[in-house]
């Protein structure tokens, strides 16, 4: 166990250790020993027999067939007079990044630039690269964007080499010609200058935090080794992680520093006369700098000079004025008990509020130079956006606030907006906002906004409905969730259901179209060919397609902030009641019955779903639980997990043991217990939760002689399982139609 400087000095009495339980299954923790890898294949080899038979086969195709589409919305990101993107599809599975310009953008058939074929430059240098980003170097006034650092991870986990890349001469700079070229690591990179990096990284023997990240940051200038590169910037080994970035907007210029405590705590400091200066604010207030003003939005009650903002508002004060000892501080967003503030982003002169209402997108528009017309407390005027159909997610973004004025069809207060539905395929659309009329002080802002791309339909979505129901959870509290079923749906408990959900570290689960979905699940009709997995229904075949269904459990952001501490710790089982109450409903209602309701979730949502397996046997007839924490007990020894202890508490501190082992899926397994049909996958390369808490699931499972446990562990694709598009359609397909054949009753 990790302790502070405070337990470990001298004469100190050290904390109690929670006493460790068994675990026959800990050889399994070697994630790359020889004999654990056999036992992967085994096992990988037992499922592949169960499940990919001809129509899983077809199904796989039809998933494939989607991600690899050439009609998708190939999204993208401005930089000077260039719209840069990522592309995947059938010919290139590991991807192109590319560019084009904003007139070729807007055609149906861009021209575009490549600047890096991933997979040439895999088979090239004989790694399985995945491409993870890029950040580009601020030019001189006048100057093109030419060079960018690239995020290349060698298996698709979260641990990145960065090498510097000019589009100009299109290759790596390389390292013998004073290129930057970063060893393989967890960390950020940010540039200073030209030839200056500012480097958090664990590479290179540098200091790592418990949690596996970055613990130092250093100033790295060119032909230096980051070894020896001067310290900026360090965190205690127990907080989570050091992060450094500079702010080269001209006229602003600033360089920062947090120290991430945790997942919800977070010091930021600024660089002044060569001190760092730490920004005076509690540690749940995340902030937020743009030019001349600095954004709050505290996580809980904050009290400045007797005025109690409420957990989840908006607030904004001029940076400089605030590092001076100002306290005075605009309201630009209030929540109240239905709507939640999800994100903003900077225009040059406008601030876009992403909101949810009862998880549905609202957008606002603030003006930092006009009065609020209720003149509330400083308060910046705000305009609605019309542009949010009910039961959508709609987001609105800059596109280039830097942008001073036109420049190939870019402009510093232009913004995209991508608005999806369940049934609704999405759509980019691009507009601008500009005051109406009158001087800085009346004047309104209106916008407008036209349609740039438009997704294609993958699936018959006009005969499927949307609808939002609520559940009302053991404690009273009203959770709501998204259905979409077939418009002539009936009633009679006897469709395939997939219920799907979350729950955690504040995470919003909103509309979004799948052709995956639509295709695997929606469409899917029972009888024909399919085979049923022992221990499914056995009743005759039918033609109904399945019901989709995404709960809105505490733990997540749909409600803000208070939505999310209510599940936090000691108050986890609030997630599994509310999940459990979507299970109910769903029952009660006639839409499914416990044989034909299945729930799926992944990482958080993974331990989700294995406490719905443990804890709630009696709602569901399978379960689909996908590189998940399972083992409560060794989570903070496992890759990443140590940074999840202000979600779920520390299992070394005896008194949180105590509430943690109520909702460790890996101890609540027993013996007498009719468990539904279980799938449990994961990544060997998954750096972040690990493949080892869902391999101890399996054997445990397996061991126990519990029936129909199935389990497939990716040799590649990090902790999104998949690095491209054919990986991607392989578990996409084995987790929909293990569903499918378990709920569907499809029995032989």
């Amino acid at each position: 166990m990790t302790t502070t400087e405070a337990d470990s000095a001298p004469g100190s009495t050290p904390p109690a250790v929670s006493p460790e339980p068994t675990d026959e299954n800990i050889w399994l923790e070697e994630i790359y020993g020889e004999e654990q890898l056999a036992w992967v294949r085994e096992q990988n080899a037992r499922t592949e027999d169960l499940l990919e038979d001809a129509d899983y086969a077809a199904l796989e195709g039809s998933i494939l067939e989607v991600l690899d589409s050439t009609d998708r919305i190939a999204m993208v990101g401005k930089r000077g007079d260039w719209y840069y993107n990522f592309w995947k599809d059938q010919a290139n599975p590991k991807g192109l990044w590319r560019r084009t310009t904003w007139e070729s953008y807007r055609t149906d058939a861009p021209e575009w630039d490549v600047l890096l074929d991933v997979d040439a430059l895999a088979a090239d240098e004989g790694v399985e690269w995945v491409f993870h980003g890029a950040t580009f170097l601020r030019p001189a006034v006048g100057e093109p964007h030419r060079h960018a650092l690239l995020a290349l991870s060698p298996d698709g986990g979260d641990a990145n080499r960065y090498r510097e890349y000019d589009v100009e001469a299109r290759g790596f700079v390389a390292p013998a010609d004073g290129g930057f070229d970063l060893p393989t690591a967890k960390g950020n990179v940010s540039w200073l200058d030209r030839d200056t990096l500012l480097v958090a990284s664990t590479a290179e023997g540098l200091p790592r935090t418990a949690s596996s990240y970055a613990r130092t940051a250093v100033t790295l200038r060119r032909g230096e080794q980051l070894a020896t590169a001067p310290l900026l910037f360090e965190v205690p080994e127990n907080h989570m992680l050091a992060v450094v970035a500079h702010d080269s907007t001209p006229g602003f210029e600033r360089t920062f520093a947090v120290d991430y405590i945790d997942f919800f705590n977070q010091r930021t400091s600024v660089l002044e006369g060569g001190s760092w200066v730490e920004i005076d604010v509690p540690t749940d207030v995340n902030i937020s700098a743009h030019r001349e003003w600095l954004l709050f939005r505290p996580r809980q009650d904050w009290t400045v000079e007797g005025t109690v903002y409420p957990g989840g508002a908006l607030l904004a004060a001029r940076f400089e004025d605030y590092l001076a000892g100002s306290r005075e501080l605009s309201v630009l967003f209030t929540p109240d008990a239905h709507t939640s503030l999800q994100s903003w982003s900077w225009t040059r002169n406008f601030l876009l509020l992403n909101l949810l209402r009862d998880v549905s997108s609202e957008i606002r528009v603030l003006d930092p130079s006009a009065p609020s017309a209720d003149g509330g407390s400083g308060a910046w005027a705000s305009t609605p956006l019309d542009a949010c159909p009910p039961l959508h997610d709609v987001n609105a973004y800059a596109v280039d606030d830097e942008d001073d004025g036109p420049s190939d069809g870019g402009a510093g207060d232009d913004f995209w907006l991508v608005a999806t539905g369940f049934t609704t395929p999405s759509t980019l659309m691009r507009g601008t906002l500009e005051r109406s009329s009158g001087d800085a002080g009346t004047a309104g802002v209106v916008s407008s906004h036209t349609a740039v791309k438009a997704s294609p339909s993958f699936f018959n979505d006009s005969q499927y409905e949307v609808q939002q129901h609520f559940a009302v959870s053991a404690d009273g509290t009203r959770v709501p969730y998204f259905q979409v079923a077939s418009r002539d749906l009936v009633l009679d408990g006897q469709n395939p259901t997939q219920l799907s959900g979350y729950g955690g570290f504040e995470v919003s689960r909103t509309p979004a179209y799948s052709g995956t979905v639509g295709r695997a699940w929606l469409e899917r009709r029972t009888g024909g060919s399919n085979g049923a997995a022992s221990g499914g229904p056995a009743e005759a075949s039918h033609s109904r397609g399945g019901v989709y269904v995404v709960a809105n459990i505490r733990g997540g952001g749909e409600y803000g902030p208070g939505w999310h501490r209510a599940a936090l710790q000691e108050n986890r089982h609030r997630s599994y009641e509310d999940f459990a109450a979507v299970a109910r409903d769903l029952i009660s209602r006639g839409v499914t019955s416990r044989e034909r309701l299945g729930c799926v979730g992944g990482s958080n949502g993974g331990l989700l779903v294995g406490n719905m397996l443990t804890s709630y046997p009696e709602l569901f007839g399978a379960v689909s639980c996908g590189v998940p924490l399972l083992d409560m007990r060794r989570y903070t020894r496992l890759s990443a997990g140590h940074s999840w202890i202000a979600e779920y508490g520390d299992p070394d501190v005896p008194e949180q043991w105590d509430y943690i082992k109520t909702f460790s899926p890996y101890h609540l397994l027993k013996d007498g217990v009719e468990y539904p049909e279980t799938f449990i996958w994961t990544a060997t390369s998954d750096d972040r939760v690990g493949p080892v808490q869902a391999r101890k699931m399996a054997a445990r499972m397996e061991a126990m002689g519990i029936p129909n446990v199935w389990f497939h562990e990716a040799l590649e694709g990090g902790h999104a399982g998949a690095s491209d598009n054919r990986q991607a359609a392989a578990l996409q397909a084995r987790s929909q139609h293990f569903l499918w054949r378990t709920l569907a009753g499809d029995a032989s």
